[in-house]
């Protein structure tokens, strides 16, 4: 066979350069973005094969949507050949004979590949070509040479150099090439940022803003648990449509070039992860939807009975006698609330923020202001759970000293005092800044709440297509007028978009988001228990703070069990001296957080928060069984207490029958903690098990510790 011949590139005329500019690759549309070992060794890569001296045939290979092509072009237009042409085609769009390429037999025109000389070509999706033409392409990448259609005889040889791109191994391309595998944005997750805020400034400049707006730490941590199946691709279409959407909010664009300032979490629309075992109530019963929107239930319930009921109440604890004996108020607070509260945590979530009486007033004292002129500041953008976690779990922990050490279960005066110090926080949070920052961010009471409801079968949420597709007001959780059947809102209370939502912690099941939907995206469904505890889930700063602090109740009120053996421990956290009663009530509370960090030293930080998430059923078991006696006994002595007449109707129950359902909630609890753990530890069978057995030696002295 004859030696195959380097044929130079003819000289193109205007019909040649129409037929090549289409396939004309002008330039590198971005380097390699990020400083991750992935992005220092994928920058090494392609700078060793721009200045390979040989010019050897270049694979990349990884997934969809990572720009290999652009890689590519880098290589390219890095090397010595910059000033060559470079040619693109699509490799799924070839035909089994290669006629793009080698040319036609039937044409006159010259094959492409005599068109392009001593330029580069760039084959996309390699492992999609047609099986007929790769061996060709194999060929061509070996020693250069090929054959025109029509002339099998005559060899020639391409003296530019070759580029490949494939989503799948081809592996009698690989030992003729230089390779070089692109990795997946999920494993680089550290470059997330960077990766954001390039494509930011590239977006902003072709809307034409001179400043690009800001893009806060608390959207790249966000961003960082999701996993980009499209890779850069869908990143760039997230960076997008998240720059539109800011448009359509704030109106448009300013002159100025600065706008906006900031880019907020909740323009940034990801899709959700698979929701399974969903159970869409609306949709089964429609009219129940309807009835529930309605807005003459939820103003009547919270304006109309709700807020005035909070005023009897504390006028009852004030006026009336002041020991829980003798006073209903008390009564309802101690023994009904509390233990309704904690058995509606897995049934309804953080239901009972949504017509709190702290912020029913908060609201009333909101709207009174706007009437007055005062206008609050507009909900702050940022990630204010860094500071805020930590001031609402030491809240909660001086909430539960207060209330021991100063006996506020049969104090009626003070216990009116707690309940009007968390309204006074609610009245300034929503005197400082629209809707419901103190709710979100600071109530003791609200992010106690939160943290249960992620136990709850519950779950309102939105669909990301609807929603990202359809809606162009967000009414939903910024407020506006009547779309549709759509009805006219002030938005979510906490700020939160309803397809954002991770988790139950931000949402409060108003259903304003549901009034503000014209399109039926919001659905609620109820789903397996603790669903929201994923391994992949977003834990806030100060979250396991508040955690521990709620287990170092059940320490602090039993306290004498714990710590009364101690030779200078006070005969009583109510009476005598104070100092040693907050000493030891303090030493008490601070019981978990202390052999939280004994544990440290010893495992992950990452392991240990897992763990403790797991054991939140066990310990929703242990403050249900320790305030299932006082709701036991004397719940139902509601109307003997209440008006003094022994004679009215009253119930207790039998010390053996509190003391089963202890036994029985603990146990529920501690199969729940078990059951969640494997979820949480799933590649770690020997970190379940020992955690399983942390969880029972836990049940058992939280057992032995509320007993009757």
């Amino acid at each position: 066979m004859a030696a195959a011949r380097l044929t130079p590139r003819p000289s193109l005329d205007n019909a040649d350069l129409l037929r090549l500019a289409p396939l004309l690759v002008g330039r590198a549309r971005r380097g390699v973005v990020g400083n991750s070992r992935y992005a220092r060794s994928l920058r090494e890569a392609v700078r060793q094969a721009s200045q390979d001296p040989t010019a050897r045939p270049v694979l990349i290979s990884g997934e969809p949507g990572l720009e290999k092509d652009n890689l590519a072009a880098l290589i390219h237009f890095g090397s010595p050949a910059r000033q060559q042409l470079m040619l693109q085609l699509d490799g799924a769009l070839l035909r089994p004979d290669g006629s793009e390429l080698f040319g036609a037999a039937s044409d006159d025109q010259p094959p492409l590949l005599q068109l392009l000389g001593d330029g580069a070509l760039l084959i996309d999706k390699l492992d999609q070509v047609p099986a007929p033409l790769l061996p060709r392409l194999l060929q061509l990448a070996r020693d250069g040479s090929w054959s025109p259609n029509g002339a099998p005889g005559e060899l020639r040889r391409f003296g530019g150099r070759l580029f490949f791109t494939s989503e799948a191994a081809v592996p009698q391309v690989d030992r003729s090439c230089t390779l070089i595998r692109v990795p997946p944005l999920r494993v680089r997750r550290q470059d997330l940022g960077e990766w954001l805020r390039y494509g930011v400034r590239q977006r902003s400049r072709k809307l034409g803003w001179t400043r690009p707006p800001v893009v806060p730490e608390s959207v790249v941590k966000r961003l960082q648990s999701y996993d980009f199946p499209n890779n850069l691709r869908e990143l760039e279409t997230l960076i997008y449509r998240a720059l539109q959407q800011m448009r359509r909010q704030e109106g448009g664009a300013s002159g100025n070039g600065a706008w906006p300032a900031v880019l907020p979490e909740d323009v940034f629309w990801t899709e959700p992860r698979q929701q399974r075992y969903r159970f869409d109530i609306w949709r089964w019963k429609p009219q129940l939807r309807e009835w529930m929107r309605a807005p003459w239930l939820w103003n009547g319930l919270l304006f109309g009975l709700v807020s005035w009921l909070f005023v009897a109440v504390n006028l009852w604890l004030w006026l009336g006698p002041q020991d829980r004996a003798h006073n209903g108020a008390l009564n309802l607070f101690w023994a009904w609330w509390w233990p309704l509260i904690l058995l509606g945590f897995p049934l309804v979530g953080r239901l009972w923020c949504s017509f709190c009486p702290f912020m029913v007033w908060g609201e009333l004292v909101q709207r009174a202001a706007r009437l007055l002129g005062w206008t609050p500041a507009r909900w702050p953008r940022g990630n204010s759970d860094d500071w805020a976690s930590p001031l609402l779990a030491a809240g909660f922990a001086a909430i539960l000293l207060w209330e021991e050490v100063w006996n506020l279960q049969n104090t009626a005066w003070l216990s009116s005092c707690l309940l009007l110090l968390i309204t006074a926080g609610a009245v300034l949070g929503s005197l400082r800044f629209e809707k419901r920052f103190w709710c979100r961010y600071l109530c003791p009471v609200g992010g106690m709440n939160g943290l249960f409801a992620k136990l709850s079968i519950l779950e309102l949420r939105a669909q990301v297509g609807t929603c990202s597709g359809s809606c162009s007001s967000y009414a939903c959780f910024k407020g506006g007028p009547a779309d549709g059947e759509g009805l006219a809102t002030a938005g979510c209370p906490l700020g939160t978009h309803p397809a954002h939502l991770s988790d139950n912690r931000n949402c409060v099941l108003c259903l304003t988001c549901a009034q503000a939907c014209p399109h039926r995206s919001v659905q609620l469904a109820l789903r397996p228990p603790a669903a929201d505890l994923q391994r992949e889930m977003e834990l806030p700063a100060g979250e396991p703070g508040l955690l521990l602090v709620l287990a170092g109740d059940l320490c602090l009120h039993h306290w004498q069990r714990l710590l009364g053996w101690l030779p200078l421990a006070p005969t009583s956290l109510i009476d005598g001296p104070l100092l040693p009663r907050l000493a030891f009530a303090t030493l008490a509370l601070a019981l978990p957080a202390a052999l939280f960090n004994l544990a440290r030293p010893f495992f992950s930080v990452a392991r240990l928060r897992r763990t403790l998430y797991g054991l939140l059923p066990l310990l929703w078991g242990l403050l249900l069984a320790r305030h299932l006696p006082l709701g036991m006994a004397e719940a139902g002595l509601v109307l003997p207490v209440s008006f003094s007449d022994p004679l009215l109707p009253a119930w207790s129950a039998d010390p053996h029958v509190i003391g089963f359902c202890q036994s029985a909630v603990v146990l529920l609890g501690w199969a729940w903690a078990v059951v969640l753990l494997r979820r949480l530890l799933a590649n770690r069978r020997a970190a379940w098990l020992s955690a399983s057995a942390l969880a029972m030696a836990l049940a058992l002295g939280g057992r032995w510790l509320v007993a009757v």
